[in-house]
């Protein structure tokens, strides 16, 4: 099959070439026809930096048209783009340049904010076209990768999932792995042409971009948020929003402000699905989310690896129900209770997923894919799950340490190695502590005694070299850290046994 997931754009403007696509932050309205022309100019420009197949284009983005020209632009030449969070520090921008080696860097420059910066220091230059304006540089000496003629082979996007600090990981995800997400991501929600998706979740996250395919495929439209405001939300759902995908924060934020300003409920009657993932689902958040929308509040499970889309929820309202649903469309779900953490006599194994939607690889790097790939596409998520006698999933645990908090992937990794960067610090724990529908990061340090370390000292350190995301919101200086015989950091006791000091100190 050699179907491209640019081709949901292509056929969009065929049949609807004057039906709204995007609603831009900046009121822009772009056709499909409209997008199309913009993909065509923004690819102009990428073949006049001689941007080829098999090559990789970084795009330092906010959410706006030109981005989504440019994704479209780069998988119509045969390259990968590679998503990356404009506000990321220079640090870690760097480290994805270096792992990733592209033959060009686009920077979304049409969103003030620090996407300007990140261009002025690569030295690029400012473009224009249909797409509105952009900024735009060459980098010399990347290889190329090979390119197929094969859906199923060919990598249209590579997404961070660790290590920009440390080793970076970067997931391929194929032009079958995006289309199969972005079919199942449309058909959980139903999705329709009449359909107004209100997007503030990030490209540059797995969770943004599906939905942004989905959207295509479905030859919807879109409202395309730079950045997410709740007044804007609140405004976008008086007006035409039937979709609305966000992570748990944007809809508590949501519901604080409607109540300012009157509205104990939302009673328009325009929306007709409401999802939260990218965060654990509270049972009594969930209900207040149905109170205030007088829907059911869907929930799911999905991995960058996976395209997103591994499980969904097609929940009634006021179902008690807080499990992460079925498995979405052509994707498989197995455990396995061999592993460490499994408990086989309470059905908890780690879960296992196949389908069109699992990833090719790690880029360049078949140490870290053979662990989590089998050469049949079985993909370990790492995580810890249990089936019930409805076939749903729920989550138990997580067997890696990942922090999602606000919807962002936070590795423990990344964040203690940014700490032990800093002279006075001997190690650091970090680990993750839920909160009301969030999580938070807390990170234990331990220095030599009498350092004179201070907590604002070590905000200081870490801000230029993590994102806001990452930083902790917690941070606990001791002399001595609970460990093992072997110097080992004893994570799971690091919450119980400084629980006072959690308790009493506010930071």
């Amino acid at each position: 099959m050699n179907e491209r997931v640019h081709d949901f754009v292509q056929l969009a403007s065929v049949a609807s070439p004057d039906r709204l696509a995007i609603i831009a932050a900046d009121g822009r309205h772009w056709s499909w026809g409209d997008l199309s022309a913009a993909i065509d100019d923004a690819q102009k420009q990428l073949k006049a930096l001689s941007v080829a197949p098999g090559d990789r284009v970084v795009l330092v983005l906010e959410n706006c048209p030109e981005i989504v020209a440019f994704f479209f632009a780069v998988t119509r030449m045969e390259a990968a783009a590679v998503a990356v969070n404009a506000r990321m520090t220079d640090a870690e921008l760097q480290r994805i340049v270096d792992h990733s080696d592209p033959s060009a860097i686009v920077f979304s420059t049409s969103v003030p904010g620090p996407s300007q910066d990140h261009a002025d220091a690569f030295g690029a230059t400012e473009v224009t076209g249909a797409f509105g304006t952009a900024h735009i540089v060459r980098r010399e000496g990347s290889l190329p990768e090979p390119s197929f003629a094969s859906a199923d082979e060919q990598v249209a996007l590579l997404l961070y999932t660790s290590g920009t600090t440390g080793a970076p990981k970067a997931a391929m995800l194929t032009h079958t792995n995006l289309m199969a997400g972005a079919r199942a991501s449309a058909d959980m929600r139903g999705m329709q042409d009449q359909d107004m998706t209100y997007l503030a979740l990030p490209l540059s996250h797995i969770f943004g971009l599906v939905t942004l395919c989905a959207v295509c495929f479905a030859k919807g439209s879109l409202r395309l948020e730079a950045r997410f405001s709740a007044q804007r939300l609140y405004e976008a759902l008086q007006k035409d929003v039937t979709l609305l995908p966000a992570v748990p924060q944007m809809h508590a934020h949501l519901f604080h402000y409607a109540r300012t300003h009157g509205m104990a409920r939302y009673d328009k009657g325009l929306l007709r699905y409401v999802s939260s993932g990218g965060a654990p689902l509270d049972p009594s958040w969930k209900r207040e989310a149905e109170a205030f929308y007088g829907l059911p509040l869907q929930n799911g499970y999905g991995l960058t690896e996976c395209a997103a889309g591994v499980c969904a929820t097609k929940s009634a309202i006021s179902d008690p129900d807080v499990s992460v649903g079925v498995p979405m469309l052509d994707s498989e779900l197995s455990l396995d209770f061999s592993v460490d953490g499994a408990e086989p006599d309470k059905g908890i194994g780690e879960i296992l997923v196949s389908g069109p939607q699992v990833m090719k690889g790690y880029f360049r790097d078949p140490e870290q894919t053979a662990p989590v790939l089998s050469d049949k596409g079985v993909f370990r998520t790492g995580d810890l799950g249990r089936m019930d006698e409805e076939g749903r999933l729920h989550i138990v645990g997580r067997s890696k340490e990942l922090i999602i908090r606000s919807g962002f992937n936070v590795y423990p990794v990344e964040v203690e190695a940014a700490l032990t960067e800093h002279p006075d610090v001997i190690v650091a724990g970090v680990v993750g502590r839920a909160v009301e529908g969030n999580e938070e990061v807390l990170a234990f340090v331990k220095t030599a005694k009498d350092s004179g370390l201070t907590i604002e000292s070590l905000r200081a350190h870490l801000a230029d070299r993590l994102a806001p995301y990452k930083r902790p919101s917690r941070i606990v200086i001791a002399d001595d850290l609970p460990a093992a015989p072997t110097g080992k950091i004893l994570k799971a006791k690091l919450i119980p046994f400084f629980a006072d000091v959690l308790e009493n100190d506010d930071d």
